[in-house]
Formats: C-alpha cells, sequence, structure tokens
C-alpha cells in the first residue's frame, strides 16, 4: 500500500478544513461595521435642540439689552403723563371752582366765561395726557408678545416724543429756565432711546422671532 493513498487506514490522516464562521459573524481582519440605532420614533423621549437647528426645538430668547431700557423707559414716561394727566384735571377743577366764585361775587362776566373755558381747556390736555399713558403702558406691556405693529408704533411714538422734547428744548433755551431746559433734554433723550431700539437690527429680530 501506499501512503499516499487516501483509503490506506495507516497512512497520516487527511488535512483537516478549519471550521466555518457561523453566518454573520465578522472575519478576522475584516472592518467592523458599526452597530446600528434604532432611530427615536413613538414612544421615545425627544431631547431638546438648539436654536439654529431644524429638527429640535426652539429654546426661548432674552431680550435685547436695548429693548429693556426702551421698555423701562416706556413705564416711566407713562408715570409722569400720569402725574401730568391729574395735575391738569386739578387745574381744571381749580379754575372753575374760581370762576364759579367770581360769578356768586359779581355776576356773569367775561372774566368768568374765560375761566370756564380754561377749565375746559385743562381737562381735554388732561384727558389727551391719560390717554398717551394708556399707550405707553400698553406699548411696555406688549414689548413680550407683540408684533411688528407695536415695533412701528414705538418707533413713532419715539420720533414724535424726541421732537416735541426737541422744541421744548428750544423754547426753554429762548425763555432761560433750566428746569424746563432739563425736562426737555430727558425727553429727547427718552424719545430718541425709544426709537433707536426699534430701529436697531436686535429690535427687528426681537419682533420677528418665532413664537410658540
Amino acid at each position: 500500500m501506499s501512503f499516499g493513498d487516501p483509503n490506506n487506514p495507516y497512512g497520516p490522516p487527511p488535512p483537516q478544513q478549519p471550521p466555518a464562521a457561523p453566518p454573520g459573524a465578522p472575519g478576522y481582519g475584516y472592518p467592523q461595521a458599526p452597530p446600528t440605532v434604532p432611530p427615536q420614533g413613538y414612544g421615545y423621549p425627544q431631547q431638546p435642540g438648539y436654536p439654529g437647528y431644524p429638527a429640535g426645538n426652539m429654546m426661548p430668547q432674552t431680550m435685547p439689552g436695548l429693548m429693556m431700557t426702551a421698555r423701562v423707559l416706556l413705564f416711566i414716561v407713562a408715570g409722569v403723563q400720569v402725574l401730568m394727566g391729574i395735575g391738569f384735571i386739578f387745574g381744571a377743577a381749580t379754575i372753575n371752582d374760581v370762576s364759579n366764585s367770581g360769578e356768586d361775587t359779581f355776576g356773569n362776566n367775561s372774566l368768568s366765561d374765560i375761566g370756564h373755558a380754561s377749565a375746559g381747556i385743562f381737562f381735554v390736555i388732561a384727558l389727551i395726557v391719560l390717554g398717551l399713558a394708556g399707550l405707553s403702558i400698553t406699548l411696555g406691556v406688549k414689548f413680550t408678545r407683540g408684533g411688528q405693529g407695536i415695533r412701528i408704533t414705538t418707533m413713532v411714538y419715539g420720533i414724535l416724543g424726541a421732537l416735541l422734547g426737541f422744541l421744548a428744548l428750544i423754547n426753554a433755551a429762548d425763555v432761560g429756565s433750566s428746569a424746563s431746559l432739563v425736562f426737555a433734554l430727558l425727553w429727547v433723550g427718552f424719545g430718541g432711546v425709544m426709537a433707536a431700539a426699534m430701529i436697531a437690527p436686535s429690535g427687528a429680530a426681537w419682533f420677528n422671532r418665532p413664537r410658540y
């Protein structure tokens, strides 16, 4: 018998084949594929996103500093306007009482008529000033949820306020009253800050932000 015969029982055993790898198991030396992660679907908690990522939830924005300053100034202006309105109402009542006393003493005359007319003018001015105070408060409150209408109204309101303050400044300079001069300067500054806050890009972006 030849040792080369594969049927020889005394010959060397035939070479064994290496065991086959189980299906799906990676072989040695081959790159490992990354494990697949199931997508988040219904029932999985969603992670909050950041601004600029369309798939995430928008985080709350903070009001710019210039906007906060304009809002505080609106409330300050509203307080001053309320005090002015109360003062005009008190003045109208006082003038009307003096006119009535003059009529009781001297009868109906031209001075009493002028007094009543002045009281009426003071009362109308008081209503206008109190109405502006209501507008100032409304604009300040609407800064958190308002849109472009609030922005444009505040911008026009600030420009008109600065213009009136500038006219008062010229008048105070002609008269030479220091108190009126300081008041006019403050009014110009307040109106200018309000208008600048609405014109600035940060103000436009604030009123254009998405709301949920």
